[in-house]
């Protein structure tokens, strides 16, 4: 009898994937756009899409996608995919591949809920003016070209990982939050790392380096769900040159009770990550 187990454990991978077509194949599109739906609303989002099917080989698709939340869009998509990846799953893991189109750019990654959990991510060339977040939530016009990497494993506080990103040629303008306005400028390339560890995801670096002005933000925030709620707890440091101050002296009035030393303004950030607000 003894021989029958190896056979058995071997057949538990090709059960599995049997079961998962299944369930894919068999339920109706409206069914599994209305839990789609239903996931974003437990977040506090909207989703909708013009055109919502199944994908090749095993998955889900959608055209023209837009999330939104009570503020207005976060985010609109021409294209995104969801799809069962097979390969691990005969190794018994069930794991994800996703791609989503923005505009000329491309974000694509993978995650595996269990077991543990694990996700990777790469955005590639996405225009920030083409995520509406940014105008929805501070009323910025923002412009800029995006890549970014980050790769994530665990759940919870046994969270850890780390994600990078690279802007070049960045434009803020009109940029407020909790209605203080803060300065326009241009940036030549603006830089960020972030580490997550012991459920706080904390920003190594984030600096800004424009013309006239060096801007750096530091601080963290845990990582809960959902993590639009979580606390920030972040500061915003301004250092600008002499003839930007004066260039735009109205904002720098304004924000003269976050001077800490001659050029130097240091505005703290709290709120949520949805919803930030100067303290």
């Amino acid at each position: 009898m003894k021989w029958r187990w190896p056979a058995i454990f071997a057949g538990i991978p090709f059960a599995l994937l049997l079961f998962v077509i299944c369930v894919i194949l068999f339920i109706p599109t409206a069914e599994l756009r209305k839990i789609a739906e239903q996931a974003f609303e437990r977040a506090g989002c909207t989703f909708q899409a013009k055109e919502f099917g199944k994908a090749f080989p095993l998955g889900v698709r959608a055209r023209n996608l837009e999330i939104a939340d009570e503020r207005g869009p976060l985010l609109r998509a021409d294209s995104a995919s969801i799809r069962l990846r097979l390969l691990p799953l005969l190794a018994g893991k069930v794991s994800f591949s996703y791609r989503a189109t923005i505009g000329n750019g491309d974000v694509r990654g993978d995650f595996a809920p269990m077991p543990g959990g694990e996700a990777h991510v790469e955005i590639s060339h996405v225009r920030l003016e083409d995520i509406p977040f940014f105008r929805t939530a501070t009323g910025a016009g923002v412009k800029g070209d995006l890549q970014a990497q980050g790769s994530f494993r665990g759940k919870g506080n046994s969270t850890r990982g780390e994600a990078r990103l690279e802007v070049k040629n960045v434009e803020l303008a009109g940029v407020k939050i909790s209605e203080m306005p803060l300065p326009d400028a241009l940036y030549d390339t603006v830089r960020g790392a972030l580490k997550v560890k012991n459920g706080k995801a904390v920003l190594e670096s984030f600096t800004l380096q424009g013309e006239g002005l060096y801007v750096r933000l530091k601080g963290d925030f845990p990582t809960i769900t959902p993590l639009g709620a979580a606390p920030l707890n972040l500061a915003l440091e301004l250092m600008p040159k002499s003839y930007f101050l004066e260039r735009q002296k109205f904002v720098f009035l304004l924000l003269a009770k976050y001077l800490i030393s001659p050029g130097v303004y240091k505005i703290p950030i709290r709120g949520t990550l949805a919803k930030p607000a100067i303290q």
